[in-house]
């Protein structure tokens, strides 16, 4: 996987494009090399409109000019939609009938990368990790993977199946990734960590801009100030990938950008000891 993917929620949640834009925010990532997309079943308007993500993923590679055979697609699965409302549901039987949903949405007979959403409190983690196993001995998913996992869930799920990665979110206004520890334990198991929400989401990723070490660093080495956090993000270590969202081409293609910006160590420890208010 390349250290930048792209992050496909924004195109299919609420404030998302229209299909035409969301494909060609697809294209263009693409076409600048990367060759990770991070999808998953509940991201979408609602209920009815589950799988939504997952099918313009299937059809913006469909329509893609490039070599699919290059791409992985992750794809996940743990949680509901009832209506608008967001749950968890980690039963294996629910996972077992999300994962024949994403194969039929992603129009493949065996996902790149499945996995497991979020823990659900109401179900043995066990149980739910144990769902994951039985659909890769079944050849139904080719690589397991881990989301909004601990240290100690992480150990506990490798005693079930390999994990290849594991997504937390990280960004400056987030760092227990860091704190905690899962970042460096991924590192030392050659686990892949994907950090979610990379500029922090929302609110928070506009006040960028103004934040007086991000807005210096950024003028210094003539990039945006997103550029400058995602920079700082892949320095965290090599095993990073940061799958930022995009709902125009300009910033998907700012983004694989920030790949080649190279904060020197002083830059880097500006942003590590920098407040980032979330207020």
């Amino acid at each position: 996987m390349t250290e930048v993917g792209l992050g496909g929620m924004p195109l299919s949640t609420p404030g998302r494009p229209d299909e035409a834009q969301g494909l060609a925010v697809i294209h263009a990532m693409l076409d600048a090399g990367v060759t990770l997309i991070d999808t998953a079943d509940v991201y979408c308007l609602n209920e009815a409109d589950l799988n939504a993500n997952e099918r313009l993923v299937a059809k913006g590679l469909a329509t893609w000019r490039g070599d699919r055979s290059r791409i992985v697609v992750a794809t996940k699965g743990g949680l509901s939609r009832s209506g608008d409302a967001w749950g968890i549901d980690g039963r294996p039987a629910a996972i077992r009938a999300a994962c024949e949903r994403s194969l039929a949405a992603l129009g493949v007979e065996r996902i790149d990368l499945y996995q497991h959403h979020r823990p659900d409190p109401d179900v043995p983690y066990a149980e739910s990790i144990g769902a994951f196993a039985d659909l890769q001995r079944e050849g139904k998913i080719r690589w397991v993977g881990l989301s909004n996992a601990s240290v100690e869930q992480i150990d506990a799920a490798r005693g079930q199946v390999e994990v290849v990665t594991v997504q937390n979110r990280l960004n400056p206004f987030f760092r227990e990734a860091l704190e905690d520890g899962v970042v460096a334990h991924c590192r030392d198991l050659g686990i892949g960590f994907l950090a979610y929400s990379p500029v922090g989401g929302g609110r928070l990723n506009k006040t960028l801009p103004r934040h007086p070490v991000v807005a210096r660093l950024a003028a210094a080495h003539r990039v945006s100030a997103h550029a400058v956090v995602l920079a700082w993000l892949l320095a965290q270590a090599p095993n990073v990938i940061i799958i930022p969202g995009a709902r125009t081409v300009a910033h998907a293609l700012d983004a694989v950008a920030a790949a080649d910006v190279r904060l020197s160590p002083e830059d880097l420890a500006a942003l590590d000891a920098a407040e980032f208010s979330r207020a």
